[in-house]
Parts: C-alpha cells; structure tokens; sequence
C-alpha cells in the first residue's frame, strides 16, 4: 500500500517513455529522484524532484524536463493532474480512487501494514544498555534502552535480522568496588555495622545481596583477607546484579538476544587476536603521542607506548592500546568486542551511548572500519542525550533508594511504562529531554502517549457502536465499503496520513530514528481526533449513521484503516495499543 513508491515507479516508467522518444539521452542515474508530500499540501498531493536531478546530466532545462515529464503522466488514469512549479518541480494531484485504494490494502495487512524487505535480510547488531553490572539500571539508562530497543524492532519489520546485544562491563575495577561494598552489605547481614567508606556503593540495593551471601557462605568470611573473598564476592554480586538488571529490563518490555561479557576477553587471546589483525594491516606501532592541547585525555603518557594508526581512519589522533607497563588500556577490549561482532558475521553494527560517549565516535568507527577490511562492515554511532524530570514546573527529584540516582523502577512506578517509552521518543536521540511528570499524567492532547493511545480506543469505541446498531465491522465487509462515498476535507486529510506511513517507515529505519514513528503517530491521531469532533459538532459527519448504512461501511473502513497503523505503530515503539482508555 505504499502509494508513495507506486508514484515513483510511475515517474521513473515516464523517465523512461522520454528516454524512448528522444526527449531525454540514456543512461540518466535516476537513485536521486523521490516523490514526497509536498511542503504545501495547497500545490498537489504529491511533488517529485525528477527535473531537478535530471537537468545537469541530461543538459536541458529543469522545466522543459517537467513539463515534458508532466504530459506523460497525465496519461495515467490515477494521475489527475500534473502542474511544473517554480525551477522544475513537478506537483501531482491523484484521482480520488487512487486514495481510496489504500483502504482495502491496509485492512487487508493488519499490523503487518508498512512492512518492509528494504532490509533484505542483513545481520545487524544493536548494542545498547551496556550499564556497568554495579546496581539497578537509572533514569539515565532509560531513554538509551528504549531507543535501542525501539530501533530493533523498527529495523526487524524493516527486514533486517536484527540482535540485541548487551556488553557486560565486568572486566574492570568497578566490579572489584562492587564486591567490595557487597562485602560490607555482608557485614551487616551477620549483624555488624557497615562501613560504607567513600568510593563505595551506598545503595540500599545491595542489602538482598549481603543476605544472599549470609546465607552461602554463614559468617565464615567475616575478618577474612580480601584476596580470600574478592574473586569470588565479584562474580556472585555481577551475577546478582545482572538479574537486577534483567528484571528491570522485563519491566520496560526489553528482551535481549544476547548478552556479552567483558571479562570474557581477558586471558583467552581475544584481544591478543584483534590486536594482531591491527598489526598484520601495518597498523599498530610502538611511539610516544604527541602532548594534547587542552584537556589531558586519560589514556596520554609521555613515554613510548603501543599505538594503533586510527588517524587513517578518520580519527583525531592515534590511540593508545597498551600501556608503558604493559597492560590493556580501555580502548583495547572494546576493539576487541567489535572484532568479535564482525567475526560473527554482522553486516551493520549499531551502538547507543551515553551524550557523555562523545569522545570514542571517531576513534570506534576508525577501529571498525579497519578491522572490518574488505568485508566493510558499517558502524553507526547514536548518542543519546540527558533527560531531565520535571513536577510542577520545576527540577524533580523521587526517592534514591540506589543512593545516589533514581532507577528505572522509580519511573515506571510513577507512570507506567507505556508512558515512560512514548515520551523518550518525543525528541530526537541526540536533543535533551525534559520529562514532565504533569504532562505525562493529564488526558489531553499535551500529553503525546494519552493523546495516540485515545486515537486507538476512540476507534475501538466507534466499531463497537456500530455493532450495537446491528452493523456489519468484520475486516471483509469493510474492505468491500463503497470508499467512493468519502471526500470530505477532513477525510482526505486522515487518509493522505494514513498513506504515508510506509514511507516513514523506511525513513524512520533508513536514518535509525525511531523517535520519526512517534512523531507521525502523533500526527495521524491528530487527524483521526480533527474528524471525529466534526461529527460531534454536525450530526450528519458521524461515523455511524443508522440512516446511510452504505455511508457509515465506508467511514468505518476509514476508522479501521487508522486503528490498524496506529496499532502497527506502536507496537514498533513498544506500547500497548488501548482499546479503551482508564
């Protein structure tokens, strides 16, 4: 049902038809030319840019192009008519059948509507979350698991073969705090007073874990060395911790496919292996960087150390992978956890970090691309910005029962998390977010969840009433609606909506902007809302009209359309569509 690509396959078989007669020479490359609504919907239904992109190439004017191109398509009986505007732009008006088409073909798909193959089956792998297995994840890892997660599911019904990746930090020295503060929770389940020194974990959290200790081990490690107790405390607080982490992702609707673990690189030759393949391409030598200028990064010394050549790659300046004592700076295994990815036959990698990230964007793709070699494995990088809450107008702090940040629990224990996922898409990933619990709680159109959500349970409210009226709402009887009945305004504006959606699919997957879905639902309840209050201000635009039983099958087939993308729509974004509203 994508009208939109129908169109296009129209301009392109004009294209072509020109090629034919003379009128344009062969050979034009053709992979610029779209069709788009056009910016005043007052110029036509839809507007092409083929003219323009044609021009140069093809040596003649951008409005002999479209004109020339305009007489073609005024051929086709769905095409009713087709005007040049301004330097060459070509602006389509569609026969109203045309529209009404996309009715039957959207009922017919259900929530497969706007389903794409653009993908074609490439691997790819989305790694997100990533939060250091110390405690429950917060309101900072939120939005970066919800866009992660909704970004999956946009690419897998964009036809990609999609992996969630969760990368477990447990190979560094803060799970070594972690046993630590782990041990003193322990402490104080034998009935000693903590010592929570600084630098520690304070999070009441940690008190299941002490108890759990209590109870494998009795009292046998109180006034035990650490090194009798450190290795193993770290394993069994991660462990702990990770089914934390995993629960709270329950709670948001995440499910990874894969989690993968830090520590695991160490001591089996992994990033031996990487490093290796760095030095094989004549990458990796041993010299002394140059002093930065500025802030001192933390992986500088002013003595020889083992650097990788990310400079003919794109990066700023080369990187450090191992010290001047001999051991692995960070940037060592996370090259290796990539060279992992690309091992595993990933056609596109895909890592959401943290605004506070910004430092590693060159420095990774320059890793990637150098150890992806021929096989010239993507890497795309989304940082996602700070949200800040917001009550009553002003900065919100809830309870910290973590210590010394809110959790992910806190939200959804305030507003759920249908609301919790929709509002992190109400801004584009790299923009901060203001989250406004006010907003978040009203039932008006302010409130962007509530306000699609209605549009959903507005439907299911309206089909049910025409039930009650004895009318046939089965997805066959609709789709066979005499649509040519419809044409009001309002209803052509819903339905130009409603056609849109396949197209921001693919944009919305194309540029991995999730936040691009919730931003067109907004837009489509926006409309389905518009019409249904002109039924309550004149009884005669009502959807169900016992009276025009031909006229209520067809505004039905509407409502049923819209119900269907709003429904398709938020299951990508991972949000219940509501039948009816609390």
């Amino acid at each position: 049902m994508d009208l939109f690509a129908e169109v296009k396959t129209l301009v392109l078989q004009g294209i072509d038809t020109l090629v034919a007669d003379g009128t344009l020479p062969e050979g034009l490359e053709t992979r610029a030319v779209s069709v788009e609504p056009p910016r005043d919907p007052a110029h036509g239904d839809m507007a092409t840019n083929a003219a323009m992109v044609l021009a140069k190439p093809a040596r003649k004017s951008p409005r002999d192009i479209a004109a020339a191109l305009a007489e073609v398509l005024a051929k086709d009986p769905g095409i009713a008519n087709a005007d040049v505007a301004g330097p060459g732009f070509l602006n389509l008006r569609l026969d109203p059948s045309r529209w009404f088409s996309i009715i039957p073909a959207v009922i017919a798909a259900g929530t497969g509507v706007g389903r794409s193959d653009m993908g074609q089956g490439q691997r790819v792998n989305v790694e997100f979350v990533s939060a250091n297995p110390t405690g429950p994840l917060h309101v900072g890892h939120t939005r970066g698991t919800v866009f992660g997660d909704t970004l999956s599911n946009l690419l897998a019904f964009a036809g990609y073969d999609v992996t969630r990746e969760y990368y477990i930090n447990d190979g560094g020295a803060q799970v070594d705090v972690l046993a630590r503060s782990a041990y003193e929770r322990y402490r104080e389940a034998n009935g000693l007073e903590p010592e929570i020194a600084e630098g520690l974990y304070p999070g009441d959290y940690l008190i299941p874990v002490g108890e759990a200790l209590k109870e494998k081990y009795g009292d046998s490690l109180i006034d035990q060395p650490e090194d009798k107790w450190l290795a193993e405390l770290r394993e069994f607080a991660t462990e702990m911790m990770m089914d934390l982490i995993r629960s709270d992702l329950a709670l948001l609707g995440v499910k990874m496919d894969s989690f993968f673990s830090e520590k695991s690189l160490y001591g089996s030759g992994r990033i031996e292996e990487a490093v290796e393949s760095l030095e094989s391409r004549g990458l990796i030598y041993n010299g002394v960087l140059e002093p930065p200028k500025g802030k001192k990064p933390e992986d500088w010394e002013p003595r020889p150390q083992t650097l990788f050549k990310s400079t003919e790659y794109g990066d700023d300046v080369d990187r450090p992978l191992k010290k001047s004592d001999g051991s692995w700076t960070y940037f060592a295994p996370d090259i290796a956890y990539h060279y992992d990815k690309i091992q595993r036959d990933f056609d596109m990698l895909i890592d959401v970090f943290g605004a506070d990230h910004g430092g590693y964007v060159k420095r990774m793709k320059a890793a990637v691309a150098a150890l992806s070699g021929d096989k010239s494995v993507s890497l795309d990088i989304k940082l996602v910005q700070l949200v800040k809450l917001f009550r009553g107008g002003e900065p919100f702090k809830m309870s910290k029962r973590a210590g010394n940040f809110v959790t992910l629990r806190d939200l959804l224990d305030q507003v759920g998390p249908d609301e919790t996922r929709f509002v992190m898409l109400t801004r584009k990933n790299d923009a901060p977010l203001d989250f406004d619990f006010d907003k978040v709680m009203e039932k008006s159109k302010e409130n962007p969840v509530y306000y699609v959500q209605y549009a959903h349970a507005r439907a299911c409210s309206i089909l049910s009433r025409a039930r009650d009226e004895n009318m046939e709402t089965s997805d066959e009887a609709l789709a066979g609606a005499d649509l040519s009945l419809l044409g009001r305004d309002a209803e052509m504006r819903l339905l130009r909506k409603i056609s849109e959606w396949p197209r921001h699919v693919e944009l919305a997957a194309n540029h991995h902007e999730p936040h691009r879905i919730s931003f067109y639902l907004y837009d489509l309840a926006s409309e389905f809302h518009a019409l249904q209050h002109q039924g309550k201000l004149e009884e005669e635009h009502r959807f169900v009209r016992p009276d025009a039983p031909d006229l209520t099958r067809a505004r039905l087939a509407l409502v049923r359309a819209s119900m269907v993308v709003i429904s398709t729509g938020l299951g990508i974004l991972g949000v219940t569509p509501m039948e009816e509203m609390r």
